[in-house]
């Protein structure tokens, strides 16, 4: 399969909706109920909706291995904030639910990773997209595929990586559970 390879697009985009995808991690305390005050915070920010989530995935550490499991998901964003405004209020979210960083790829309270903004290119000392490791991790990929728009340019790799993994155990990851969101299940269609 092709690498995604998303043409370089201005990133000064207009006030409408924009579409952003979006990781979530947590391995410190009440993992699931982390990943809920997340997706709270993020949509009961102004400029910023959740649209669909991804089921939650247990996986093991990457990189620093001894510390507990991560549970992992993806969600799909509706906003109106540009690539770093966004990085910027999701830094906050993590500050708020506690996030330090004392250790790379250390244990940690919540991570959100913004993964995709549009069709956007961009490599800043403070934003590199799309994110470029996210090919590389299943924990990223599986939950990432569930969100995914049909018509996405990734949406068919990134399920052939997702199901060869889930199938595989990669990275030791496996369905935990949903949350219920908005009155939906986890595995919102597109």
């Amino acid at each position: 399969m092709a690498d995604y390879d998303p043409q370089p697009t201005d990133v000064h985009l207009n006030p409408a909706s924009h579409t952003a995808y979006i990781a979530l991690g947590s391995n410190v305390g009440d993992r699931a109920g982390l990943l809920r005050d997340a997706l709270r915070l993020l949509d009961e920010h102004p400029a910023i909706e959740v649209r669909r989530i991804s089921a939650v995935y247990e996986t093991a550490p990457v990189g620093f291995t001894d510390q507990p499991a991560f549970l992992n998901m993806a969600a799909a964003l509706g906003t109106s904030l540009d690539p770093l405004q966004l990085l910027r209020a999701m830094l906050g979210m993590e500050s708020r639910l506690g996030r330090t960083r004392d250790v790379r790829w250390g244990p940690r309270t919540i991570d959100l990773d913004l993964l995709l903004y549009e069709e956007v290119v961009m490599e800043e000392e403070e934003l590199t997209l799309p994110h470029p490791r996210m090919m590389e991790r299943a924990f990223v990929l599986v939950p990432l595929a569930d969100v995914l728009e049909n018509g996405h340019a990734l949406h068919g790799q990134a399920t052939y990586i997702a199901q060869r993994a889930l199938r595989d155990r990669g990275e030791g990851i496996a369905l935990w559970n949903t949350i219920n969101w908005q009155g939906a299940s986890a595995h919102s269609e597109s």
